[in-house]
C-alpha cells in the first residue's frame, strides 16, 4: 500500500518536471503535439495488440486450454493502454514497453512473480 502512494506521488512530480522541461527545450506546442500524438499511436497499438490477443484467447479456448498467457498480456495491454492515454512522457514510456511484445515479455515474468507470491501468502485464492 505504501508504495502505491509513493507511487502516486513520485509519477505526477516526475511528470510535471519533465513536461516543464520539454516545454522550455522544444517548446510548447511540440510538447503538445508529442502528447496528443502518443495518445492517438497509444490507442491505435492496444487496439491492435488487444484485438490480437483476443484471438489467441479464443484459440486457446476453442481447444479446451485456459488462455492464461493471453489473459496475463491481456493484463498489460490493457495497463499500457491506459499509461498512453494519460498525458506525460514517462507513463507514455511505461505504456509503450508494455504493450510492444518484446519488451512487455519482462513486465509478464513480473506479473507472474507477483501473482505466485500473492497466492502462496494467501492473498489470492483460485476457485476452481
Amino acid at each position: 500500500m505504501r508504495y502505491i502512494l509513493l507511487f502516486l506521488l513520485i509519477i505526477p512530480a516526475g511528470e510535471i518536471f519533465v513536461l516543464l522541461l520539454s516545454g522550455k527545450i522544444i517548446g510548447v506546442w511540440a510538447t503538445i503535439s508529442i502528447i496528443i500524438l502518443t495518445g492517438i499511436l497509444g490507442a491505435y497499438l492496444a487496439k491492435q495488440q488487444g484485438l490480437e490477443t483476443l484471438r489467441r484467447a479464443q484459440l486457446e479456448m476453442q481447444y479446451g486450454r485456459v488462455p492464461g498467457e493471453a489473459i496475463v498480456d491481456g493484463i498489460c495491454i490493457l495497463v499500457g493502454g491506459v499509461l498512453l492515454l494519460t498525458p506525460g512522457f514517462i507513463t507514455d514510456t511505461m505504456g509503450f514497453l508494455l504493450l510492444l511484445p518484446q519488451t512487455r515479455v519482462f513486465f509478464k515474468g513480473r506479473m507472474k512473480k507477483w501473482l505466485k507470491k500473492w497466492i502462496d501468502n494467501g492473498n489470492v485464492t483460485i476457485i476452481r
